[in-house]
């Protein structure tokens, strides 16, 4: 019975034992699955974690890349700086030189003004001076005519005074030939023949007439009339002179 009784005891510890064992596992179990949760959350949030740490360096990458190009093209940039620095010099210079070029033309311009000015009184007074000129040519045709008028007069007065010298000639044949003939008795003295007869006034225009046979009708003219004939073709000679000037 004792050992009945001690069997029983022995029993009842195992059974408490046991119990306790269960709590016990179930208590590590639960602190196991407790454990397995948050080593799952850390798990997964170290993967996350991961993830963000890659997905920056990844970024930081690319940003490292565009950096990189950046400063390849920043390189660009300085060298299309200095060349335009170079060619806003270039550019300077042909600015001034314009500047320069259009003060040249400006004072050209006032050049052309004032030669446009001159050339129009020139032309006024090559206007001026052709109206003198139809004038003066006007004036000269007139005078011409009137040239060939008063030669054609003179030519007629000469070959009247042709006419005239030749009748006197004959008359004066004739006069002597009757004097030669016999007939002495009119005579202003008695005993001199020549006198018999008054001086012929035609007698020294003839004779010069007959010193110079080969001299020209207008010549004969001025001749029998000195004072207006020649006047006249010295009038007329002066005229021409002024026309052609």
């Amino acid at each position: 019975m004792e050992e009945a009784h001690v069997l029983l005891g022995q029993n009842q510890r195992l059974a408490a034992t046991h119990v306790a064992l269960v709590q016990e596992v179930a208590a590590v179990r639960h602190e196991l699955g407790r454990t397995g949760r948050g080593l799952a959350a850390a798990q997964e949030e170290g993967d996350l974690r991961l993830r963000e740490v890659y997905e920056r360096s990844m970024k930081m990458e690319a940003d490292l890349r565009a950096v990189e190009e950046m400063r390849a093209e920043l390189g660009q940039v300085r060298l299309d700086i200095q060349k335009l620095g170079v060619a806003r010099q270039e550019l300077m210079g042909q600015v001034q030189g314009f500047t320069q070029d259009l003060a040249r033309s400006a004072v050209d311009l006032q050049q052309v003004a004032a030669l446009k000015a001159e050339i129009q009184e020139i032309r006024h007074e090559t206007q001026h001076l052709r109206s003198g000129i139809e004038v003066e040519k006007k004036g000269y045709a007139d005078s011409y005519e009137q040239g060939q008028e008063m030669q054609k007069k003179l030519i007629s007065v000469a070959a009247e005074v042709e006419k005239l010298r030749a009748e006197v000639a004959n008359a004066e044949k004739r006069s002597r030939a009757a004097v030669s003939g016999g007939n002495q008795v009119y005579v202003g003295g008695y005993g001199n023949p020549k006198a018999a007869y008054a001086a012929n006034p035609y007698n020294a225009g003839y004779n010069m007439n007959q010193a110079h046979p080969q001299a020209n009708t207008a010549d004969s003219g001025s001749q029998y009339a000195p004072g207006s004939t020649h006047g006249a073709w010295g009038a007329y000679d002066m005229q021409r002179a002024n026309a052609r000037r």
